[in-house]
Formats: C-alpha cells, sequence, structure tokens
C-alpha cells in the first residue's frame, strides 16, 4: 500500500566565502590582450612596453598563473574579425585554457559598442571577467555593464571622429591632386620621390595589350597570346585573368591620368569598400605620371571596348538582345548580305573527306530561301577574291591613301572640305602638267609665242587661284582623333612593312575594310574604311 509524502522544499543559503577559499585556492589562469593601432615607431614602442608591463604584472601576482599575452599590432579596433590575436584569445576562453583577462582599456579591447558588449556578455556566460585597467571595471560584475556600455560608446564616437577627420584630409588632398595612392599598377613601380615610374618590360607588355585590343582580338585571345608568350602578370605568375586584362584596357593610368576615389568606405565599422557610383565626388589628376599609352591610342580602345559592348544580336533565335563579340575571324564582323543586310556565319562540312568552310547568310540559314535567296561562299574562293579587290584598290598605293585619307575626313568629321582638298590638288596637278606641255611646244615648235605665253600665264593664274582655295580648304578641314587615328594606322602599317594582298590576313582587313557585302551574283564589294570600293567575282 502506497503512503502519499508531504513535499518539502528546503533552502540551501549561498556561501560566498566557500567560492571565496575555492579561488584562493585555486590559482586563476589570468591572460593579457593589448593592441595598437597604427605601425608607427611611437605606437610600436608603446605596443612593446605593454607585453613587457602586462608579463611582469601577472607574473609579480601569488594568486595568478601566466596564461599568455595576446597582442596585435598596426590593427583597427572597429573590427574585431581583423584581429587574428583578440580571436585566438577567444577561442582559448571556450576552451578552458583561461578565467580572466587583463587589458588596458575599453578601447584597446574594442571601439565598437556591439563588438564589446557581445564579447563581454560571452565571456561572462564562461565566468571568465575582463578587468579593465584604465576604467577599472570587472566585466563579472552585472552592474558594471552600463559602465562598459557608455565608455564602449564613447570609444566608437571618438574612432568615427578620427576617421571623419582623417576623410576630410584626403579630399582636401584630392581636390588639389596632391594625394598619393598605392599605386599598385602592372607596368609601374613607385619612384623614391613619390612618382610612379615606369618598368620596361611591363609596359611593353601592356602595348602589347593594346595593340592586339585594336587589332581586332578578343580578350580570350590576347590571355592565350601572352600566355603563349609566357608573359608573366603583376605577381609573377603564367595563368592570366580576364577580368584583369579588360580592366587594364580601362584603366586610365596607362595614359598618364589618375583618377581619385574610385571606391569609397560608407563607415568606419564595418570597412567595407564599395564602388563608387555617384555616391560621391571623383577627382581626375591628368598627366599625373608618365603614359605608357598615347591619348589617343587610349580613346581608340575606350571607343572598341564600348563598340563591342553594345552589339546588337544578328540571330533571331539569340535569347539576349546583347551579341557576343568574336575574335576569330574578321569577316564574322564585316561580312554581310547584300540581299537582306543580314550578317554572315561560317558554316563547315565535310566533303570526300575534307572539311570545307563555307559563309552562309544568317537570316537564310535560320528562316530558309524564301525569306533570301543569297549564295553561300566557299571561304578559300571568298579569301581570294577580297585579296584580288585589296589589290585592285592599292594598285597605286600613294593615289589611294591620299584619298583614303581625304575620305576618312569627310566621313569621320561630316566636313566636305577634305574632299575638296583632294580634288584640288589634282586639278593644280593636271594644270601644272598642261602649262608645262605648252612651255614644251613653244620652244619645240617656234609658233605664235603670244598665244602660248597667255595660255601658260592663264594656267598659272588658275592654279594661283586654286592654290588659295587649297589652303582655305585645309585649314578648315579639323580632323578629329578617330580621322587621324585611323589614317595613321594604316599609313605605319605600309610604311613599316612591305605589305601584299597575296594571302587574306584578318589583322589586315580589320585595319582597312568597312564592311564586304555578297551578292546573290556571287559578287562581293568590298568598301574600306572612308568609303572607297571595289568588286570581284568569286
Amino acid at each position: 500500500m502506497q503512503v502519499d509524502l508531504e513535499k518539502r522544499v528546503t533552502k540551501i543559503e549561498a556561501n560566498p566565502l566557500l567560492v571565496q577559499n575555492n579561488r584562493m585556492n585555486t590559482k586563476l589562469r589570468v591572460a593579457a590582450y593589448c593592441r595598437v593601432s597604427t605601425d608607427e615607431e611611437e605606437q610600436l614602442n608603446s605596443y612593446e612596453s605593454q607585453i613587457a608591463y602586462y608579463t611582469e604584472a601577472i607574473a609579480k601576482n601569488p594568486s595568478w598563473t601566466f596564461a599568455g599575452v595576446y597582442a596585435d599590432e598596426g590593427i583597427t579596433g572597429t573590427v574585431t574579425t581583423k584581429r587574428k590575436d583578440f580571436l585566438r584569445l577567444m577561442r582559448d576562453c571556450e576552451k578552458g585554457k583561461i578565467d580572466m583577462i587583463l587589458t588596458k582599456s575599453i578601447s584597446r579591447f574594442a571601439r565598437n559598442t556591439v563588438d564589446s558588449l557581445s564579447w563581454v556578455r560571452k565571456l561572462r556566460a564562461m565566468n571568465i571577467g575582463v578587468y579593465f585597467e584604465e576604467q577599472a571595471i570587472d566585466s563579472l560584475k552585472a552592474e558594471n555593464e552600463m559602465l562598459i556600455g557608455l565608455f564602449s560608446v564613447i570609444a566608437q564616437a571618438e574612432s568615427e571622429n578620427i576617421s571623419a577627420n582623417v576623410k576630410w584630409g584626403i579630399h582636401q588632398s584630392m581636390r588639389c591632386g596632391k594625394y598619393c595612392s598605392n599605386f599598385t599598377c602592372f607596368g609601374y613601380r613607385r619612384g623614391e620621390d613619390g612618382v610612379p615610374k615606369i618598368i620596361p618590360e611591363q609596359a611593353e607588355v601592356v602595348r602589347i595589350i593594346f595593340d592586339r585590343y585594336l587589332d581586332g582580338y578578343s580578350v580570350d585571345q590576347i590571355k592565350t597570346y601572352l600566355e603563349k608568350n609566357n608573359y608573366k602578370t603583376l605577381t609573377g605568375k603564367s595563368v592570366w585573368d580576364k577580368k584583369i586584362i579588360r580592366s587594364m584596357l580601362q584603366n586610365e593610368k596607362y595614359v598618364g591620368d589618375l583618377i581619385l576615389q574610385k571606391t569609397y568606405r560608407p563607415d568606419c565599422l564595418s570597412k567595407k569598400t564599395r564602388i563608387n557610383r555617384g555616391e560621391l565626388p571623383k577627382y581626375l589628376v591628368s598627366n599625373n605620371h608618365p603614359a605608357i599609352i598615347d591619348r589617343v591610342k587610349f580613346n581608340e580602345v575606350q571607343m572598341e571596348l564600348a563598340r563591342r559592348s553594345n552589339r546588337h544580336k544578328r540571330s533571331s533565335l539569340g535569347i539576349t538582345e546583347q551579341a557576343k563579340y568574336s575574335g576569330k575571324y574578321a569577316l564574322s564582323e564585316l561580312l554581310v548580305c547584300g540581299e537582306c543586310g543580314s550578317a554572315y556565319r561560317r558554316t563547315g562540312k565535310t566533303k570526300r573527306g575534307k572539311r570545307q568552310y563555307v559563309w552562309r547568310c544568317l537570316n537564310r540559314i535560320e528562316h530558309g530561301h524564301e525569306i533570301c535567296d543569297a549564295v553561300g561562299a566557299e571561304e578559300q574562293k571568298l579569301h581570294a577574291a577580297i585579296c584580288r579587290c585589296l589589290n585592285k584598290l592599292f594598285s597605286n598605293k600613294d593615289d589611294t591613301l591620299r584619298l583614303l585619307e581625304n575620305n576618312l575626313r569627310f566621313v569621320i568629321s561630316n566636313s566636305s572640305n577634305s574632299c575638296d582638298a583632294y580634288v584640288i590638288e589634282s586639278q593644280i596637278s593636271d594644270l601644272t602638267e598642261q602649262a608645262e606641255d605648252l612651255m614644251h611646244l613653244m620652244k619645240s615648235t617656234g609658233g605664235n609665242t603670244d598665244r602660248y605665253l597667255n595660255e601658260i600665264k592663264n594656267k598659272f593664274n588658275q592654279i594661283q587661284v586654286l592654290r588659295d582655295k587649297l589652303e582655305i580648304a585645309e585649314k578648315s578641314s579639323i580632323l578629329d582623333e578617330r580621322a587621324n587615328s585611323e589614317f595613321n594606322r594604316i599609313i605605319s602599317m605600309f610604311r613599316d612593312a612591305d605589305v601584299s594582298f597575296d594571302e587574306f590576313d584578318n589583322i589586315i582587313i580589320r585595319r582597312l575594310v568597312e564592311c564586304i557585302r555578297v551578292m546573290k551574283d556571287r559578287r562581293i564589294i568590298v568598301v574600306l574604311k572612308g568609303g572607297i570600293s571595289a568588286e570581284e567575282k568569286f
């Protein structure tokens, strides 16, 4: 038979003396934490003296056992994630290796109010106290939490104030163009006077990247070229990153300029860096240092970058509206259907065991001959026809280059004076030949001298009038950078090497040709930059 017993509760009083005796009988394992926020010599001396002070202080106390000194050197106090020794200290506390932490002040422990309170609470939950000497506060006492929070707020406000003052000083330096950036840039090194100096071997790589891009290479092809030729990156690696190459093509430092405040930190606590997309002003310092790339070529590259990134899709089956640039074949950019205006695409087929390539109208490939009845062009025959066209156009190289220059001036600057200049020069040349012929006839025939002299005088009067017109036309024809640069690149191509059109060359085609139209009667019309054209059968 079960008997019901009365439930009783007995209170066992707390015994602080027992706890005190246990602590007195057991030595506390005490560690110290110290931190300096800069690498300056005075601070480093303070850092070393803090380590020496705490090592001696812990060793002198008979109730303490030395558990180590944890120190962070040249590290900010606003972010604990960057303080390696602080985090190591917390891990050792979690492992039960430490009973108490000594530190100089709350600002040395943390300048972030949230971090300071959260870590103090975590340590208190593990019965580990933090003693702040300057404020004489023991974190194990619950009544001290409000004081810890108050001093943490003060420390954070002080840090924010220092940050604001530093930012103001930096902005003033930027406005005056005197701010010194780190300038970790491929092709440059910082000189002893603080002015960036060009590294010749790296500068040559930069020029190669810019030249290849203007020659039609894609970023992928430039990457392959650099790795194949064993060019090293800034860190000495053999593998190049496409993002790095693209950023180099957009880097204004290579033209001697410097844009300040491309990035910024929204606050001093998170230390996160963000790209400046208009939140803060930027400062452009022109001609800040020696240039590796001339300004005309740099501007050309920026225009080509914009052109490639804004190419619209050619195929109606494309998913996105933007087309991807491919630098493998020049004809992918230049070959168009003379019937419907669609681009041509390179296709391959195997015939009798041999691989053959044919260029076909993309519109016809996708929608059939009912939409477009354009013909396909076998690649080898197409290449040969293009070469014949170029040989025809450049049979008289000097005249073609002169006409090409004037046409480029007219097309790009939209000024008729450029074309007038070429016409006037031709007229002057013709009149000069006529005057010379008249003088020769006058001497050889002995005819009516007065008639010949009047004719010759008339010719020279016409020449003088044309020369005046030519001078006016040349003065009023102002070439922009693109026209000058385009023509200079073509001229240098012909002068630097014995260029021939016996074989198809992607680079030469890109530099010279504006477009190639394929007609259904198996003709091609090659249009050079500037509008000069010729046609051939293929």
